[in-house]
């Protein structure tokens, strides 16, 4: 049941360790590996390593394998070591001597590594796709509340006017540069790398161009050597991405635990979308926020997880690789988790409306008095000093009334050049293609 077994018998202690989750983590993998194997089928009749009559045959039993993948009722038993080793077994147990030529000029390194190129291609796009509706949704916010004014923090301390708008449409902007690491990422995997083997290509008359092509591949990983090599690269590239989308959706969930609390109150959640607490009954606790906060938090170290399981390895396959599946495929679902989940609950936080007219945050428009002294022709620092004076002997008096003009500021927020950046991007990124998984 193995695709490398010389029949030579390997203690099942060895073989439990060394198969470890494959079974399961596989099943990410297959629909993907059954796309290959198609290409694959095709390019080896094209060549005619396969007779035309074979050829049908493994693409009516492929087909019959991605029914299983969407009916779910595919499984990968016991007896199969991976996901690789099962499609090949179904093949030749339904189609003979065809499923035994399949692997014909491939090897495991090169069909897993196409398997996970294909794959994280393909997460690359739902990922960007949830995010876009995200950034849609701070953006409609951030339209809908633009002149509800806040405080804006420094160092803790309310420092200066803000406003809701311009909280929103920040990290809607910071979403779409999240997006650029994303296209990196995407970049990095989209690279044929079927045909290069075991690392040193085929003596076979193999067309790797036309398994680029069948597969929608942008790019061929020419160097045998160097597709490869490829093992590695891409997941810590995806991981960075990963990181970095988490840091700015951790730092907005903090913003919103922070707001949400008694002291504070900028915004409230549905009673709905709160836990209590066993022993004070006024408690509504934001919990959604804090383990967004938390899981996005333990994302950010994923790229270093990744380094250290790969740093200092030469060329060439080494089941070292094999760790990073265990190490990313979890990561990968828990961020489409936490973009679903802040998608449901973000257009249903309500923004507490007048809260710069309580008399606490007075000293924010601080700025605003030294503007008006400014215009009325006295030097800035002799106005930044007549102010902190009434500041602090309580003559101060804030000047309230206050517009900006400048792109990006609080009257001003510059919500159709965001929109143009989201247009561009869906123009002009690969990843605006449709994704193919669920």
């Amino acid at each position: 049941m193995k695709i490398w077994d010389k029949g030579i018998a390997v203690d099942k202690k060895i073989e439990q360790f060394t198969v470890g989750y494959d079974r399961e983590l596989d099943l990410y993998l297959a629909p993907f590996d059954v796309r290959a194997s198609r290409a694959q089928a095709n390019m080896l009749a094209s060549a005619g390593l396969l007779s035309a009559d074979e050829n049908a045959q493994l693409q009516q039993g492929l087909g019959e394998l991605e029914q299983q993948l969407e009916a779910g009722t595919f499984v990968i038993e016991p007896e199969y070591e991976d996901v690789h080793s099962k499609i090949e077994a179904y093949l030749t147990e339904h189609f003979g001597d065809a499923g035994k030529k399949i692997h014909t000029a491939r090897s495991r390194n090169d069909q897993v590594l196409t398997a996970l190129q294909l794959f994280i291609k393909d997460y690359c796009r739902r990922t960007t796709a949830r995010t876009l509706e995200l950034v849609e949704v701070l953006l409609i916010k951030a339209e809908a509340h633009q002149t509800d004014l806040m405080p804006g923090y420094t160092h803790f301390q309310a420092a200066m006017p803000s406003s809701f708008g311009l909280w929103f449409s920040a990290y809607a902007e910071h979403l779409l540069l999240d997006l650029s690491l994303f296209e990196a990422a995407y970049a990095v995997a989209d690279q044929n790398p079927l045909g290069s083997g075991a690392g040193f290509g085929s003596s076979f008359p193999i067309d790797r161009q036309m398994t680029t092509r069948e597969m929608g591949f942008g790019n061929l990983a020419v160097s045998s050597v160097g597709a490869q090599m490829l093992r590695g690269k891409t997941e810590r590239t995806l991981a960075f991405a990963l990181a970095g989308m988490a840091t700015t959706l951790a730092k907005m969930a903090y913003d919103l635990v922070l707001y949400n609390s008694q002291d504070l109150a900028f915004v409230e959640l549905p009673a709905a979308f709160t836990t209590g607490s066993s022993i004070m009954p006024h408690k509504k606790n934001p919990d959604v926020f804090e383990l967004i906060r938390g899981r996005c938090q333990v994302l950010q170290a994923l790229p270093n997880t990744l380094l250290l399981a790969t740093a200092g390895l030469p060329s060439g396959y080494h089941r070292d690789f094999q760790l990073l599946k265990e190490t990313l495929f979890g990561p990968m679902t828990q961020l489409l988790d936490i973009l679903d989940i802040v998608l449901f609950a973000l257009p249903e936080l309500r923004i507490k409306p007048d809260l710069l007219k309580q008399a606490k945050y007075d000293a924010v428009f601080s700025v605003e008095n030294i503007n008006q002294l400014i215009q009325a022709g006295v030097p800035f620092r002799e106005a930044y000093q007549q102010v902190g004076r009434a500041v602090e002997d309580g003559s101060y008096q804030p000047h309230r009334e206050f517009q900006t003009t400048h792109l990006g500021s609080v009257h001003n927020l510059g919500l159709a050049e965001i929109r143009g950046k989201v247009a561009r991007f869906r123009a002009d990124s690969h990843l605006r293609e449709a994704p193919v998984g669920n």
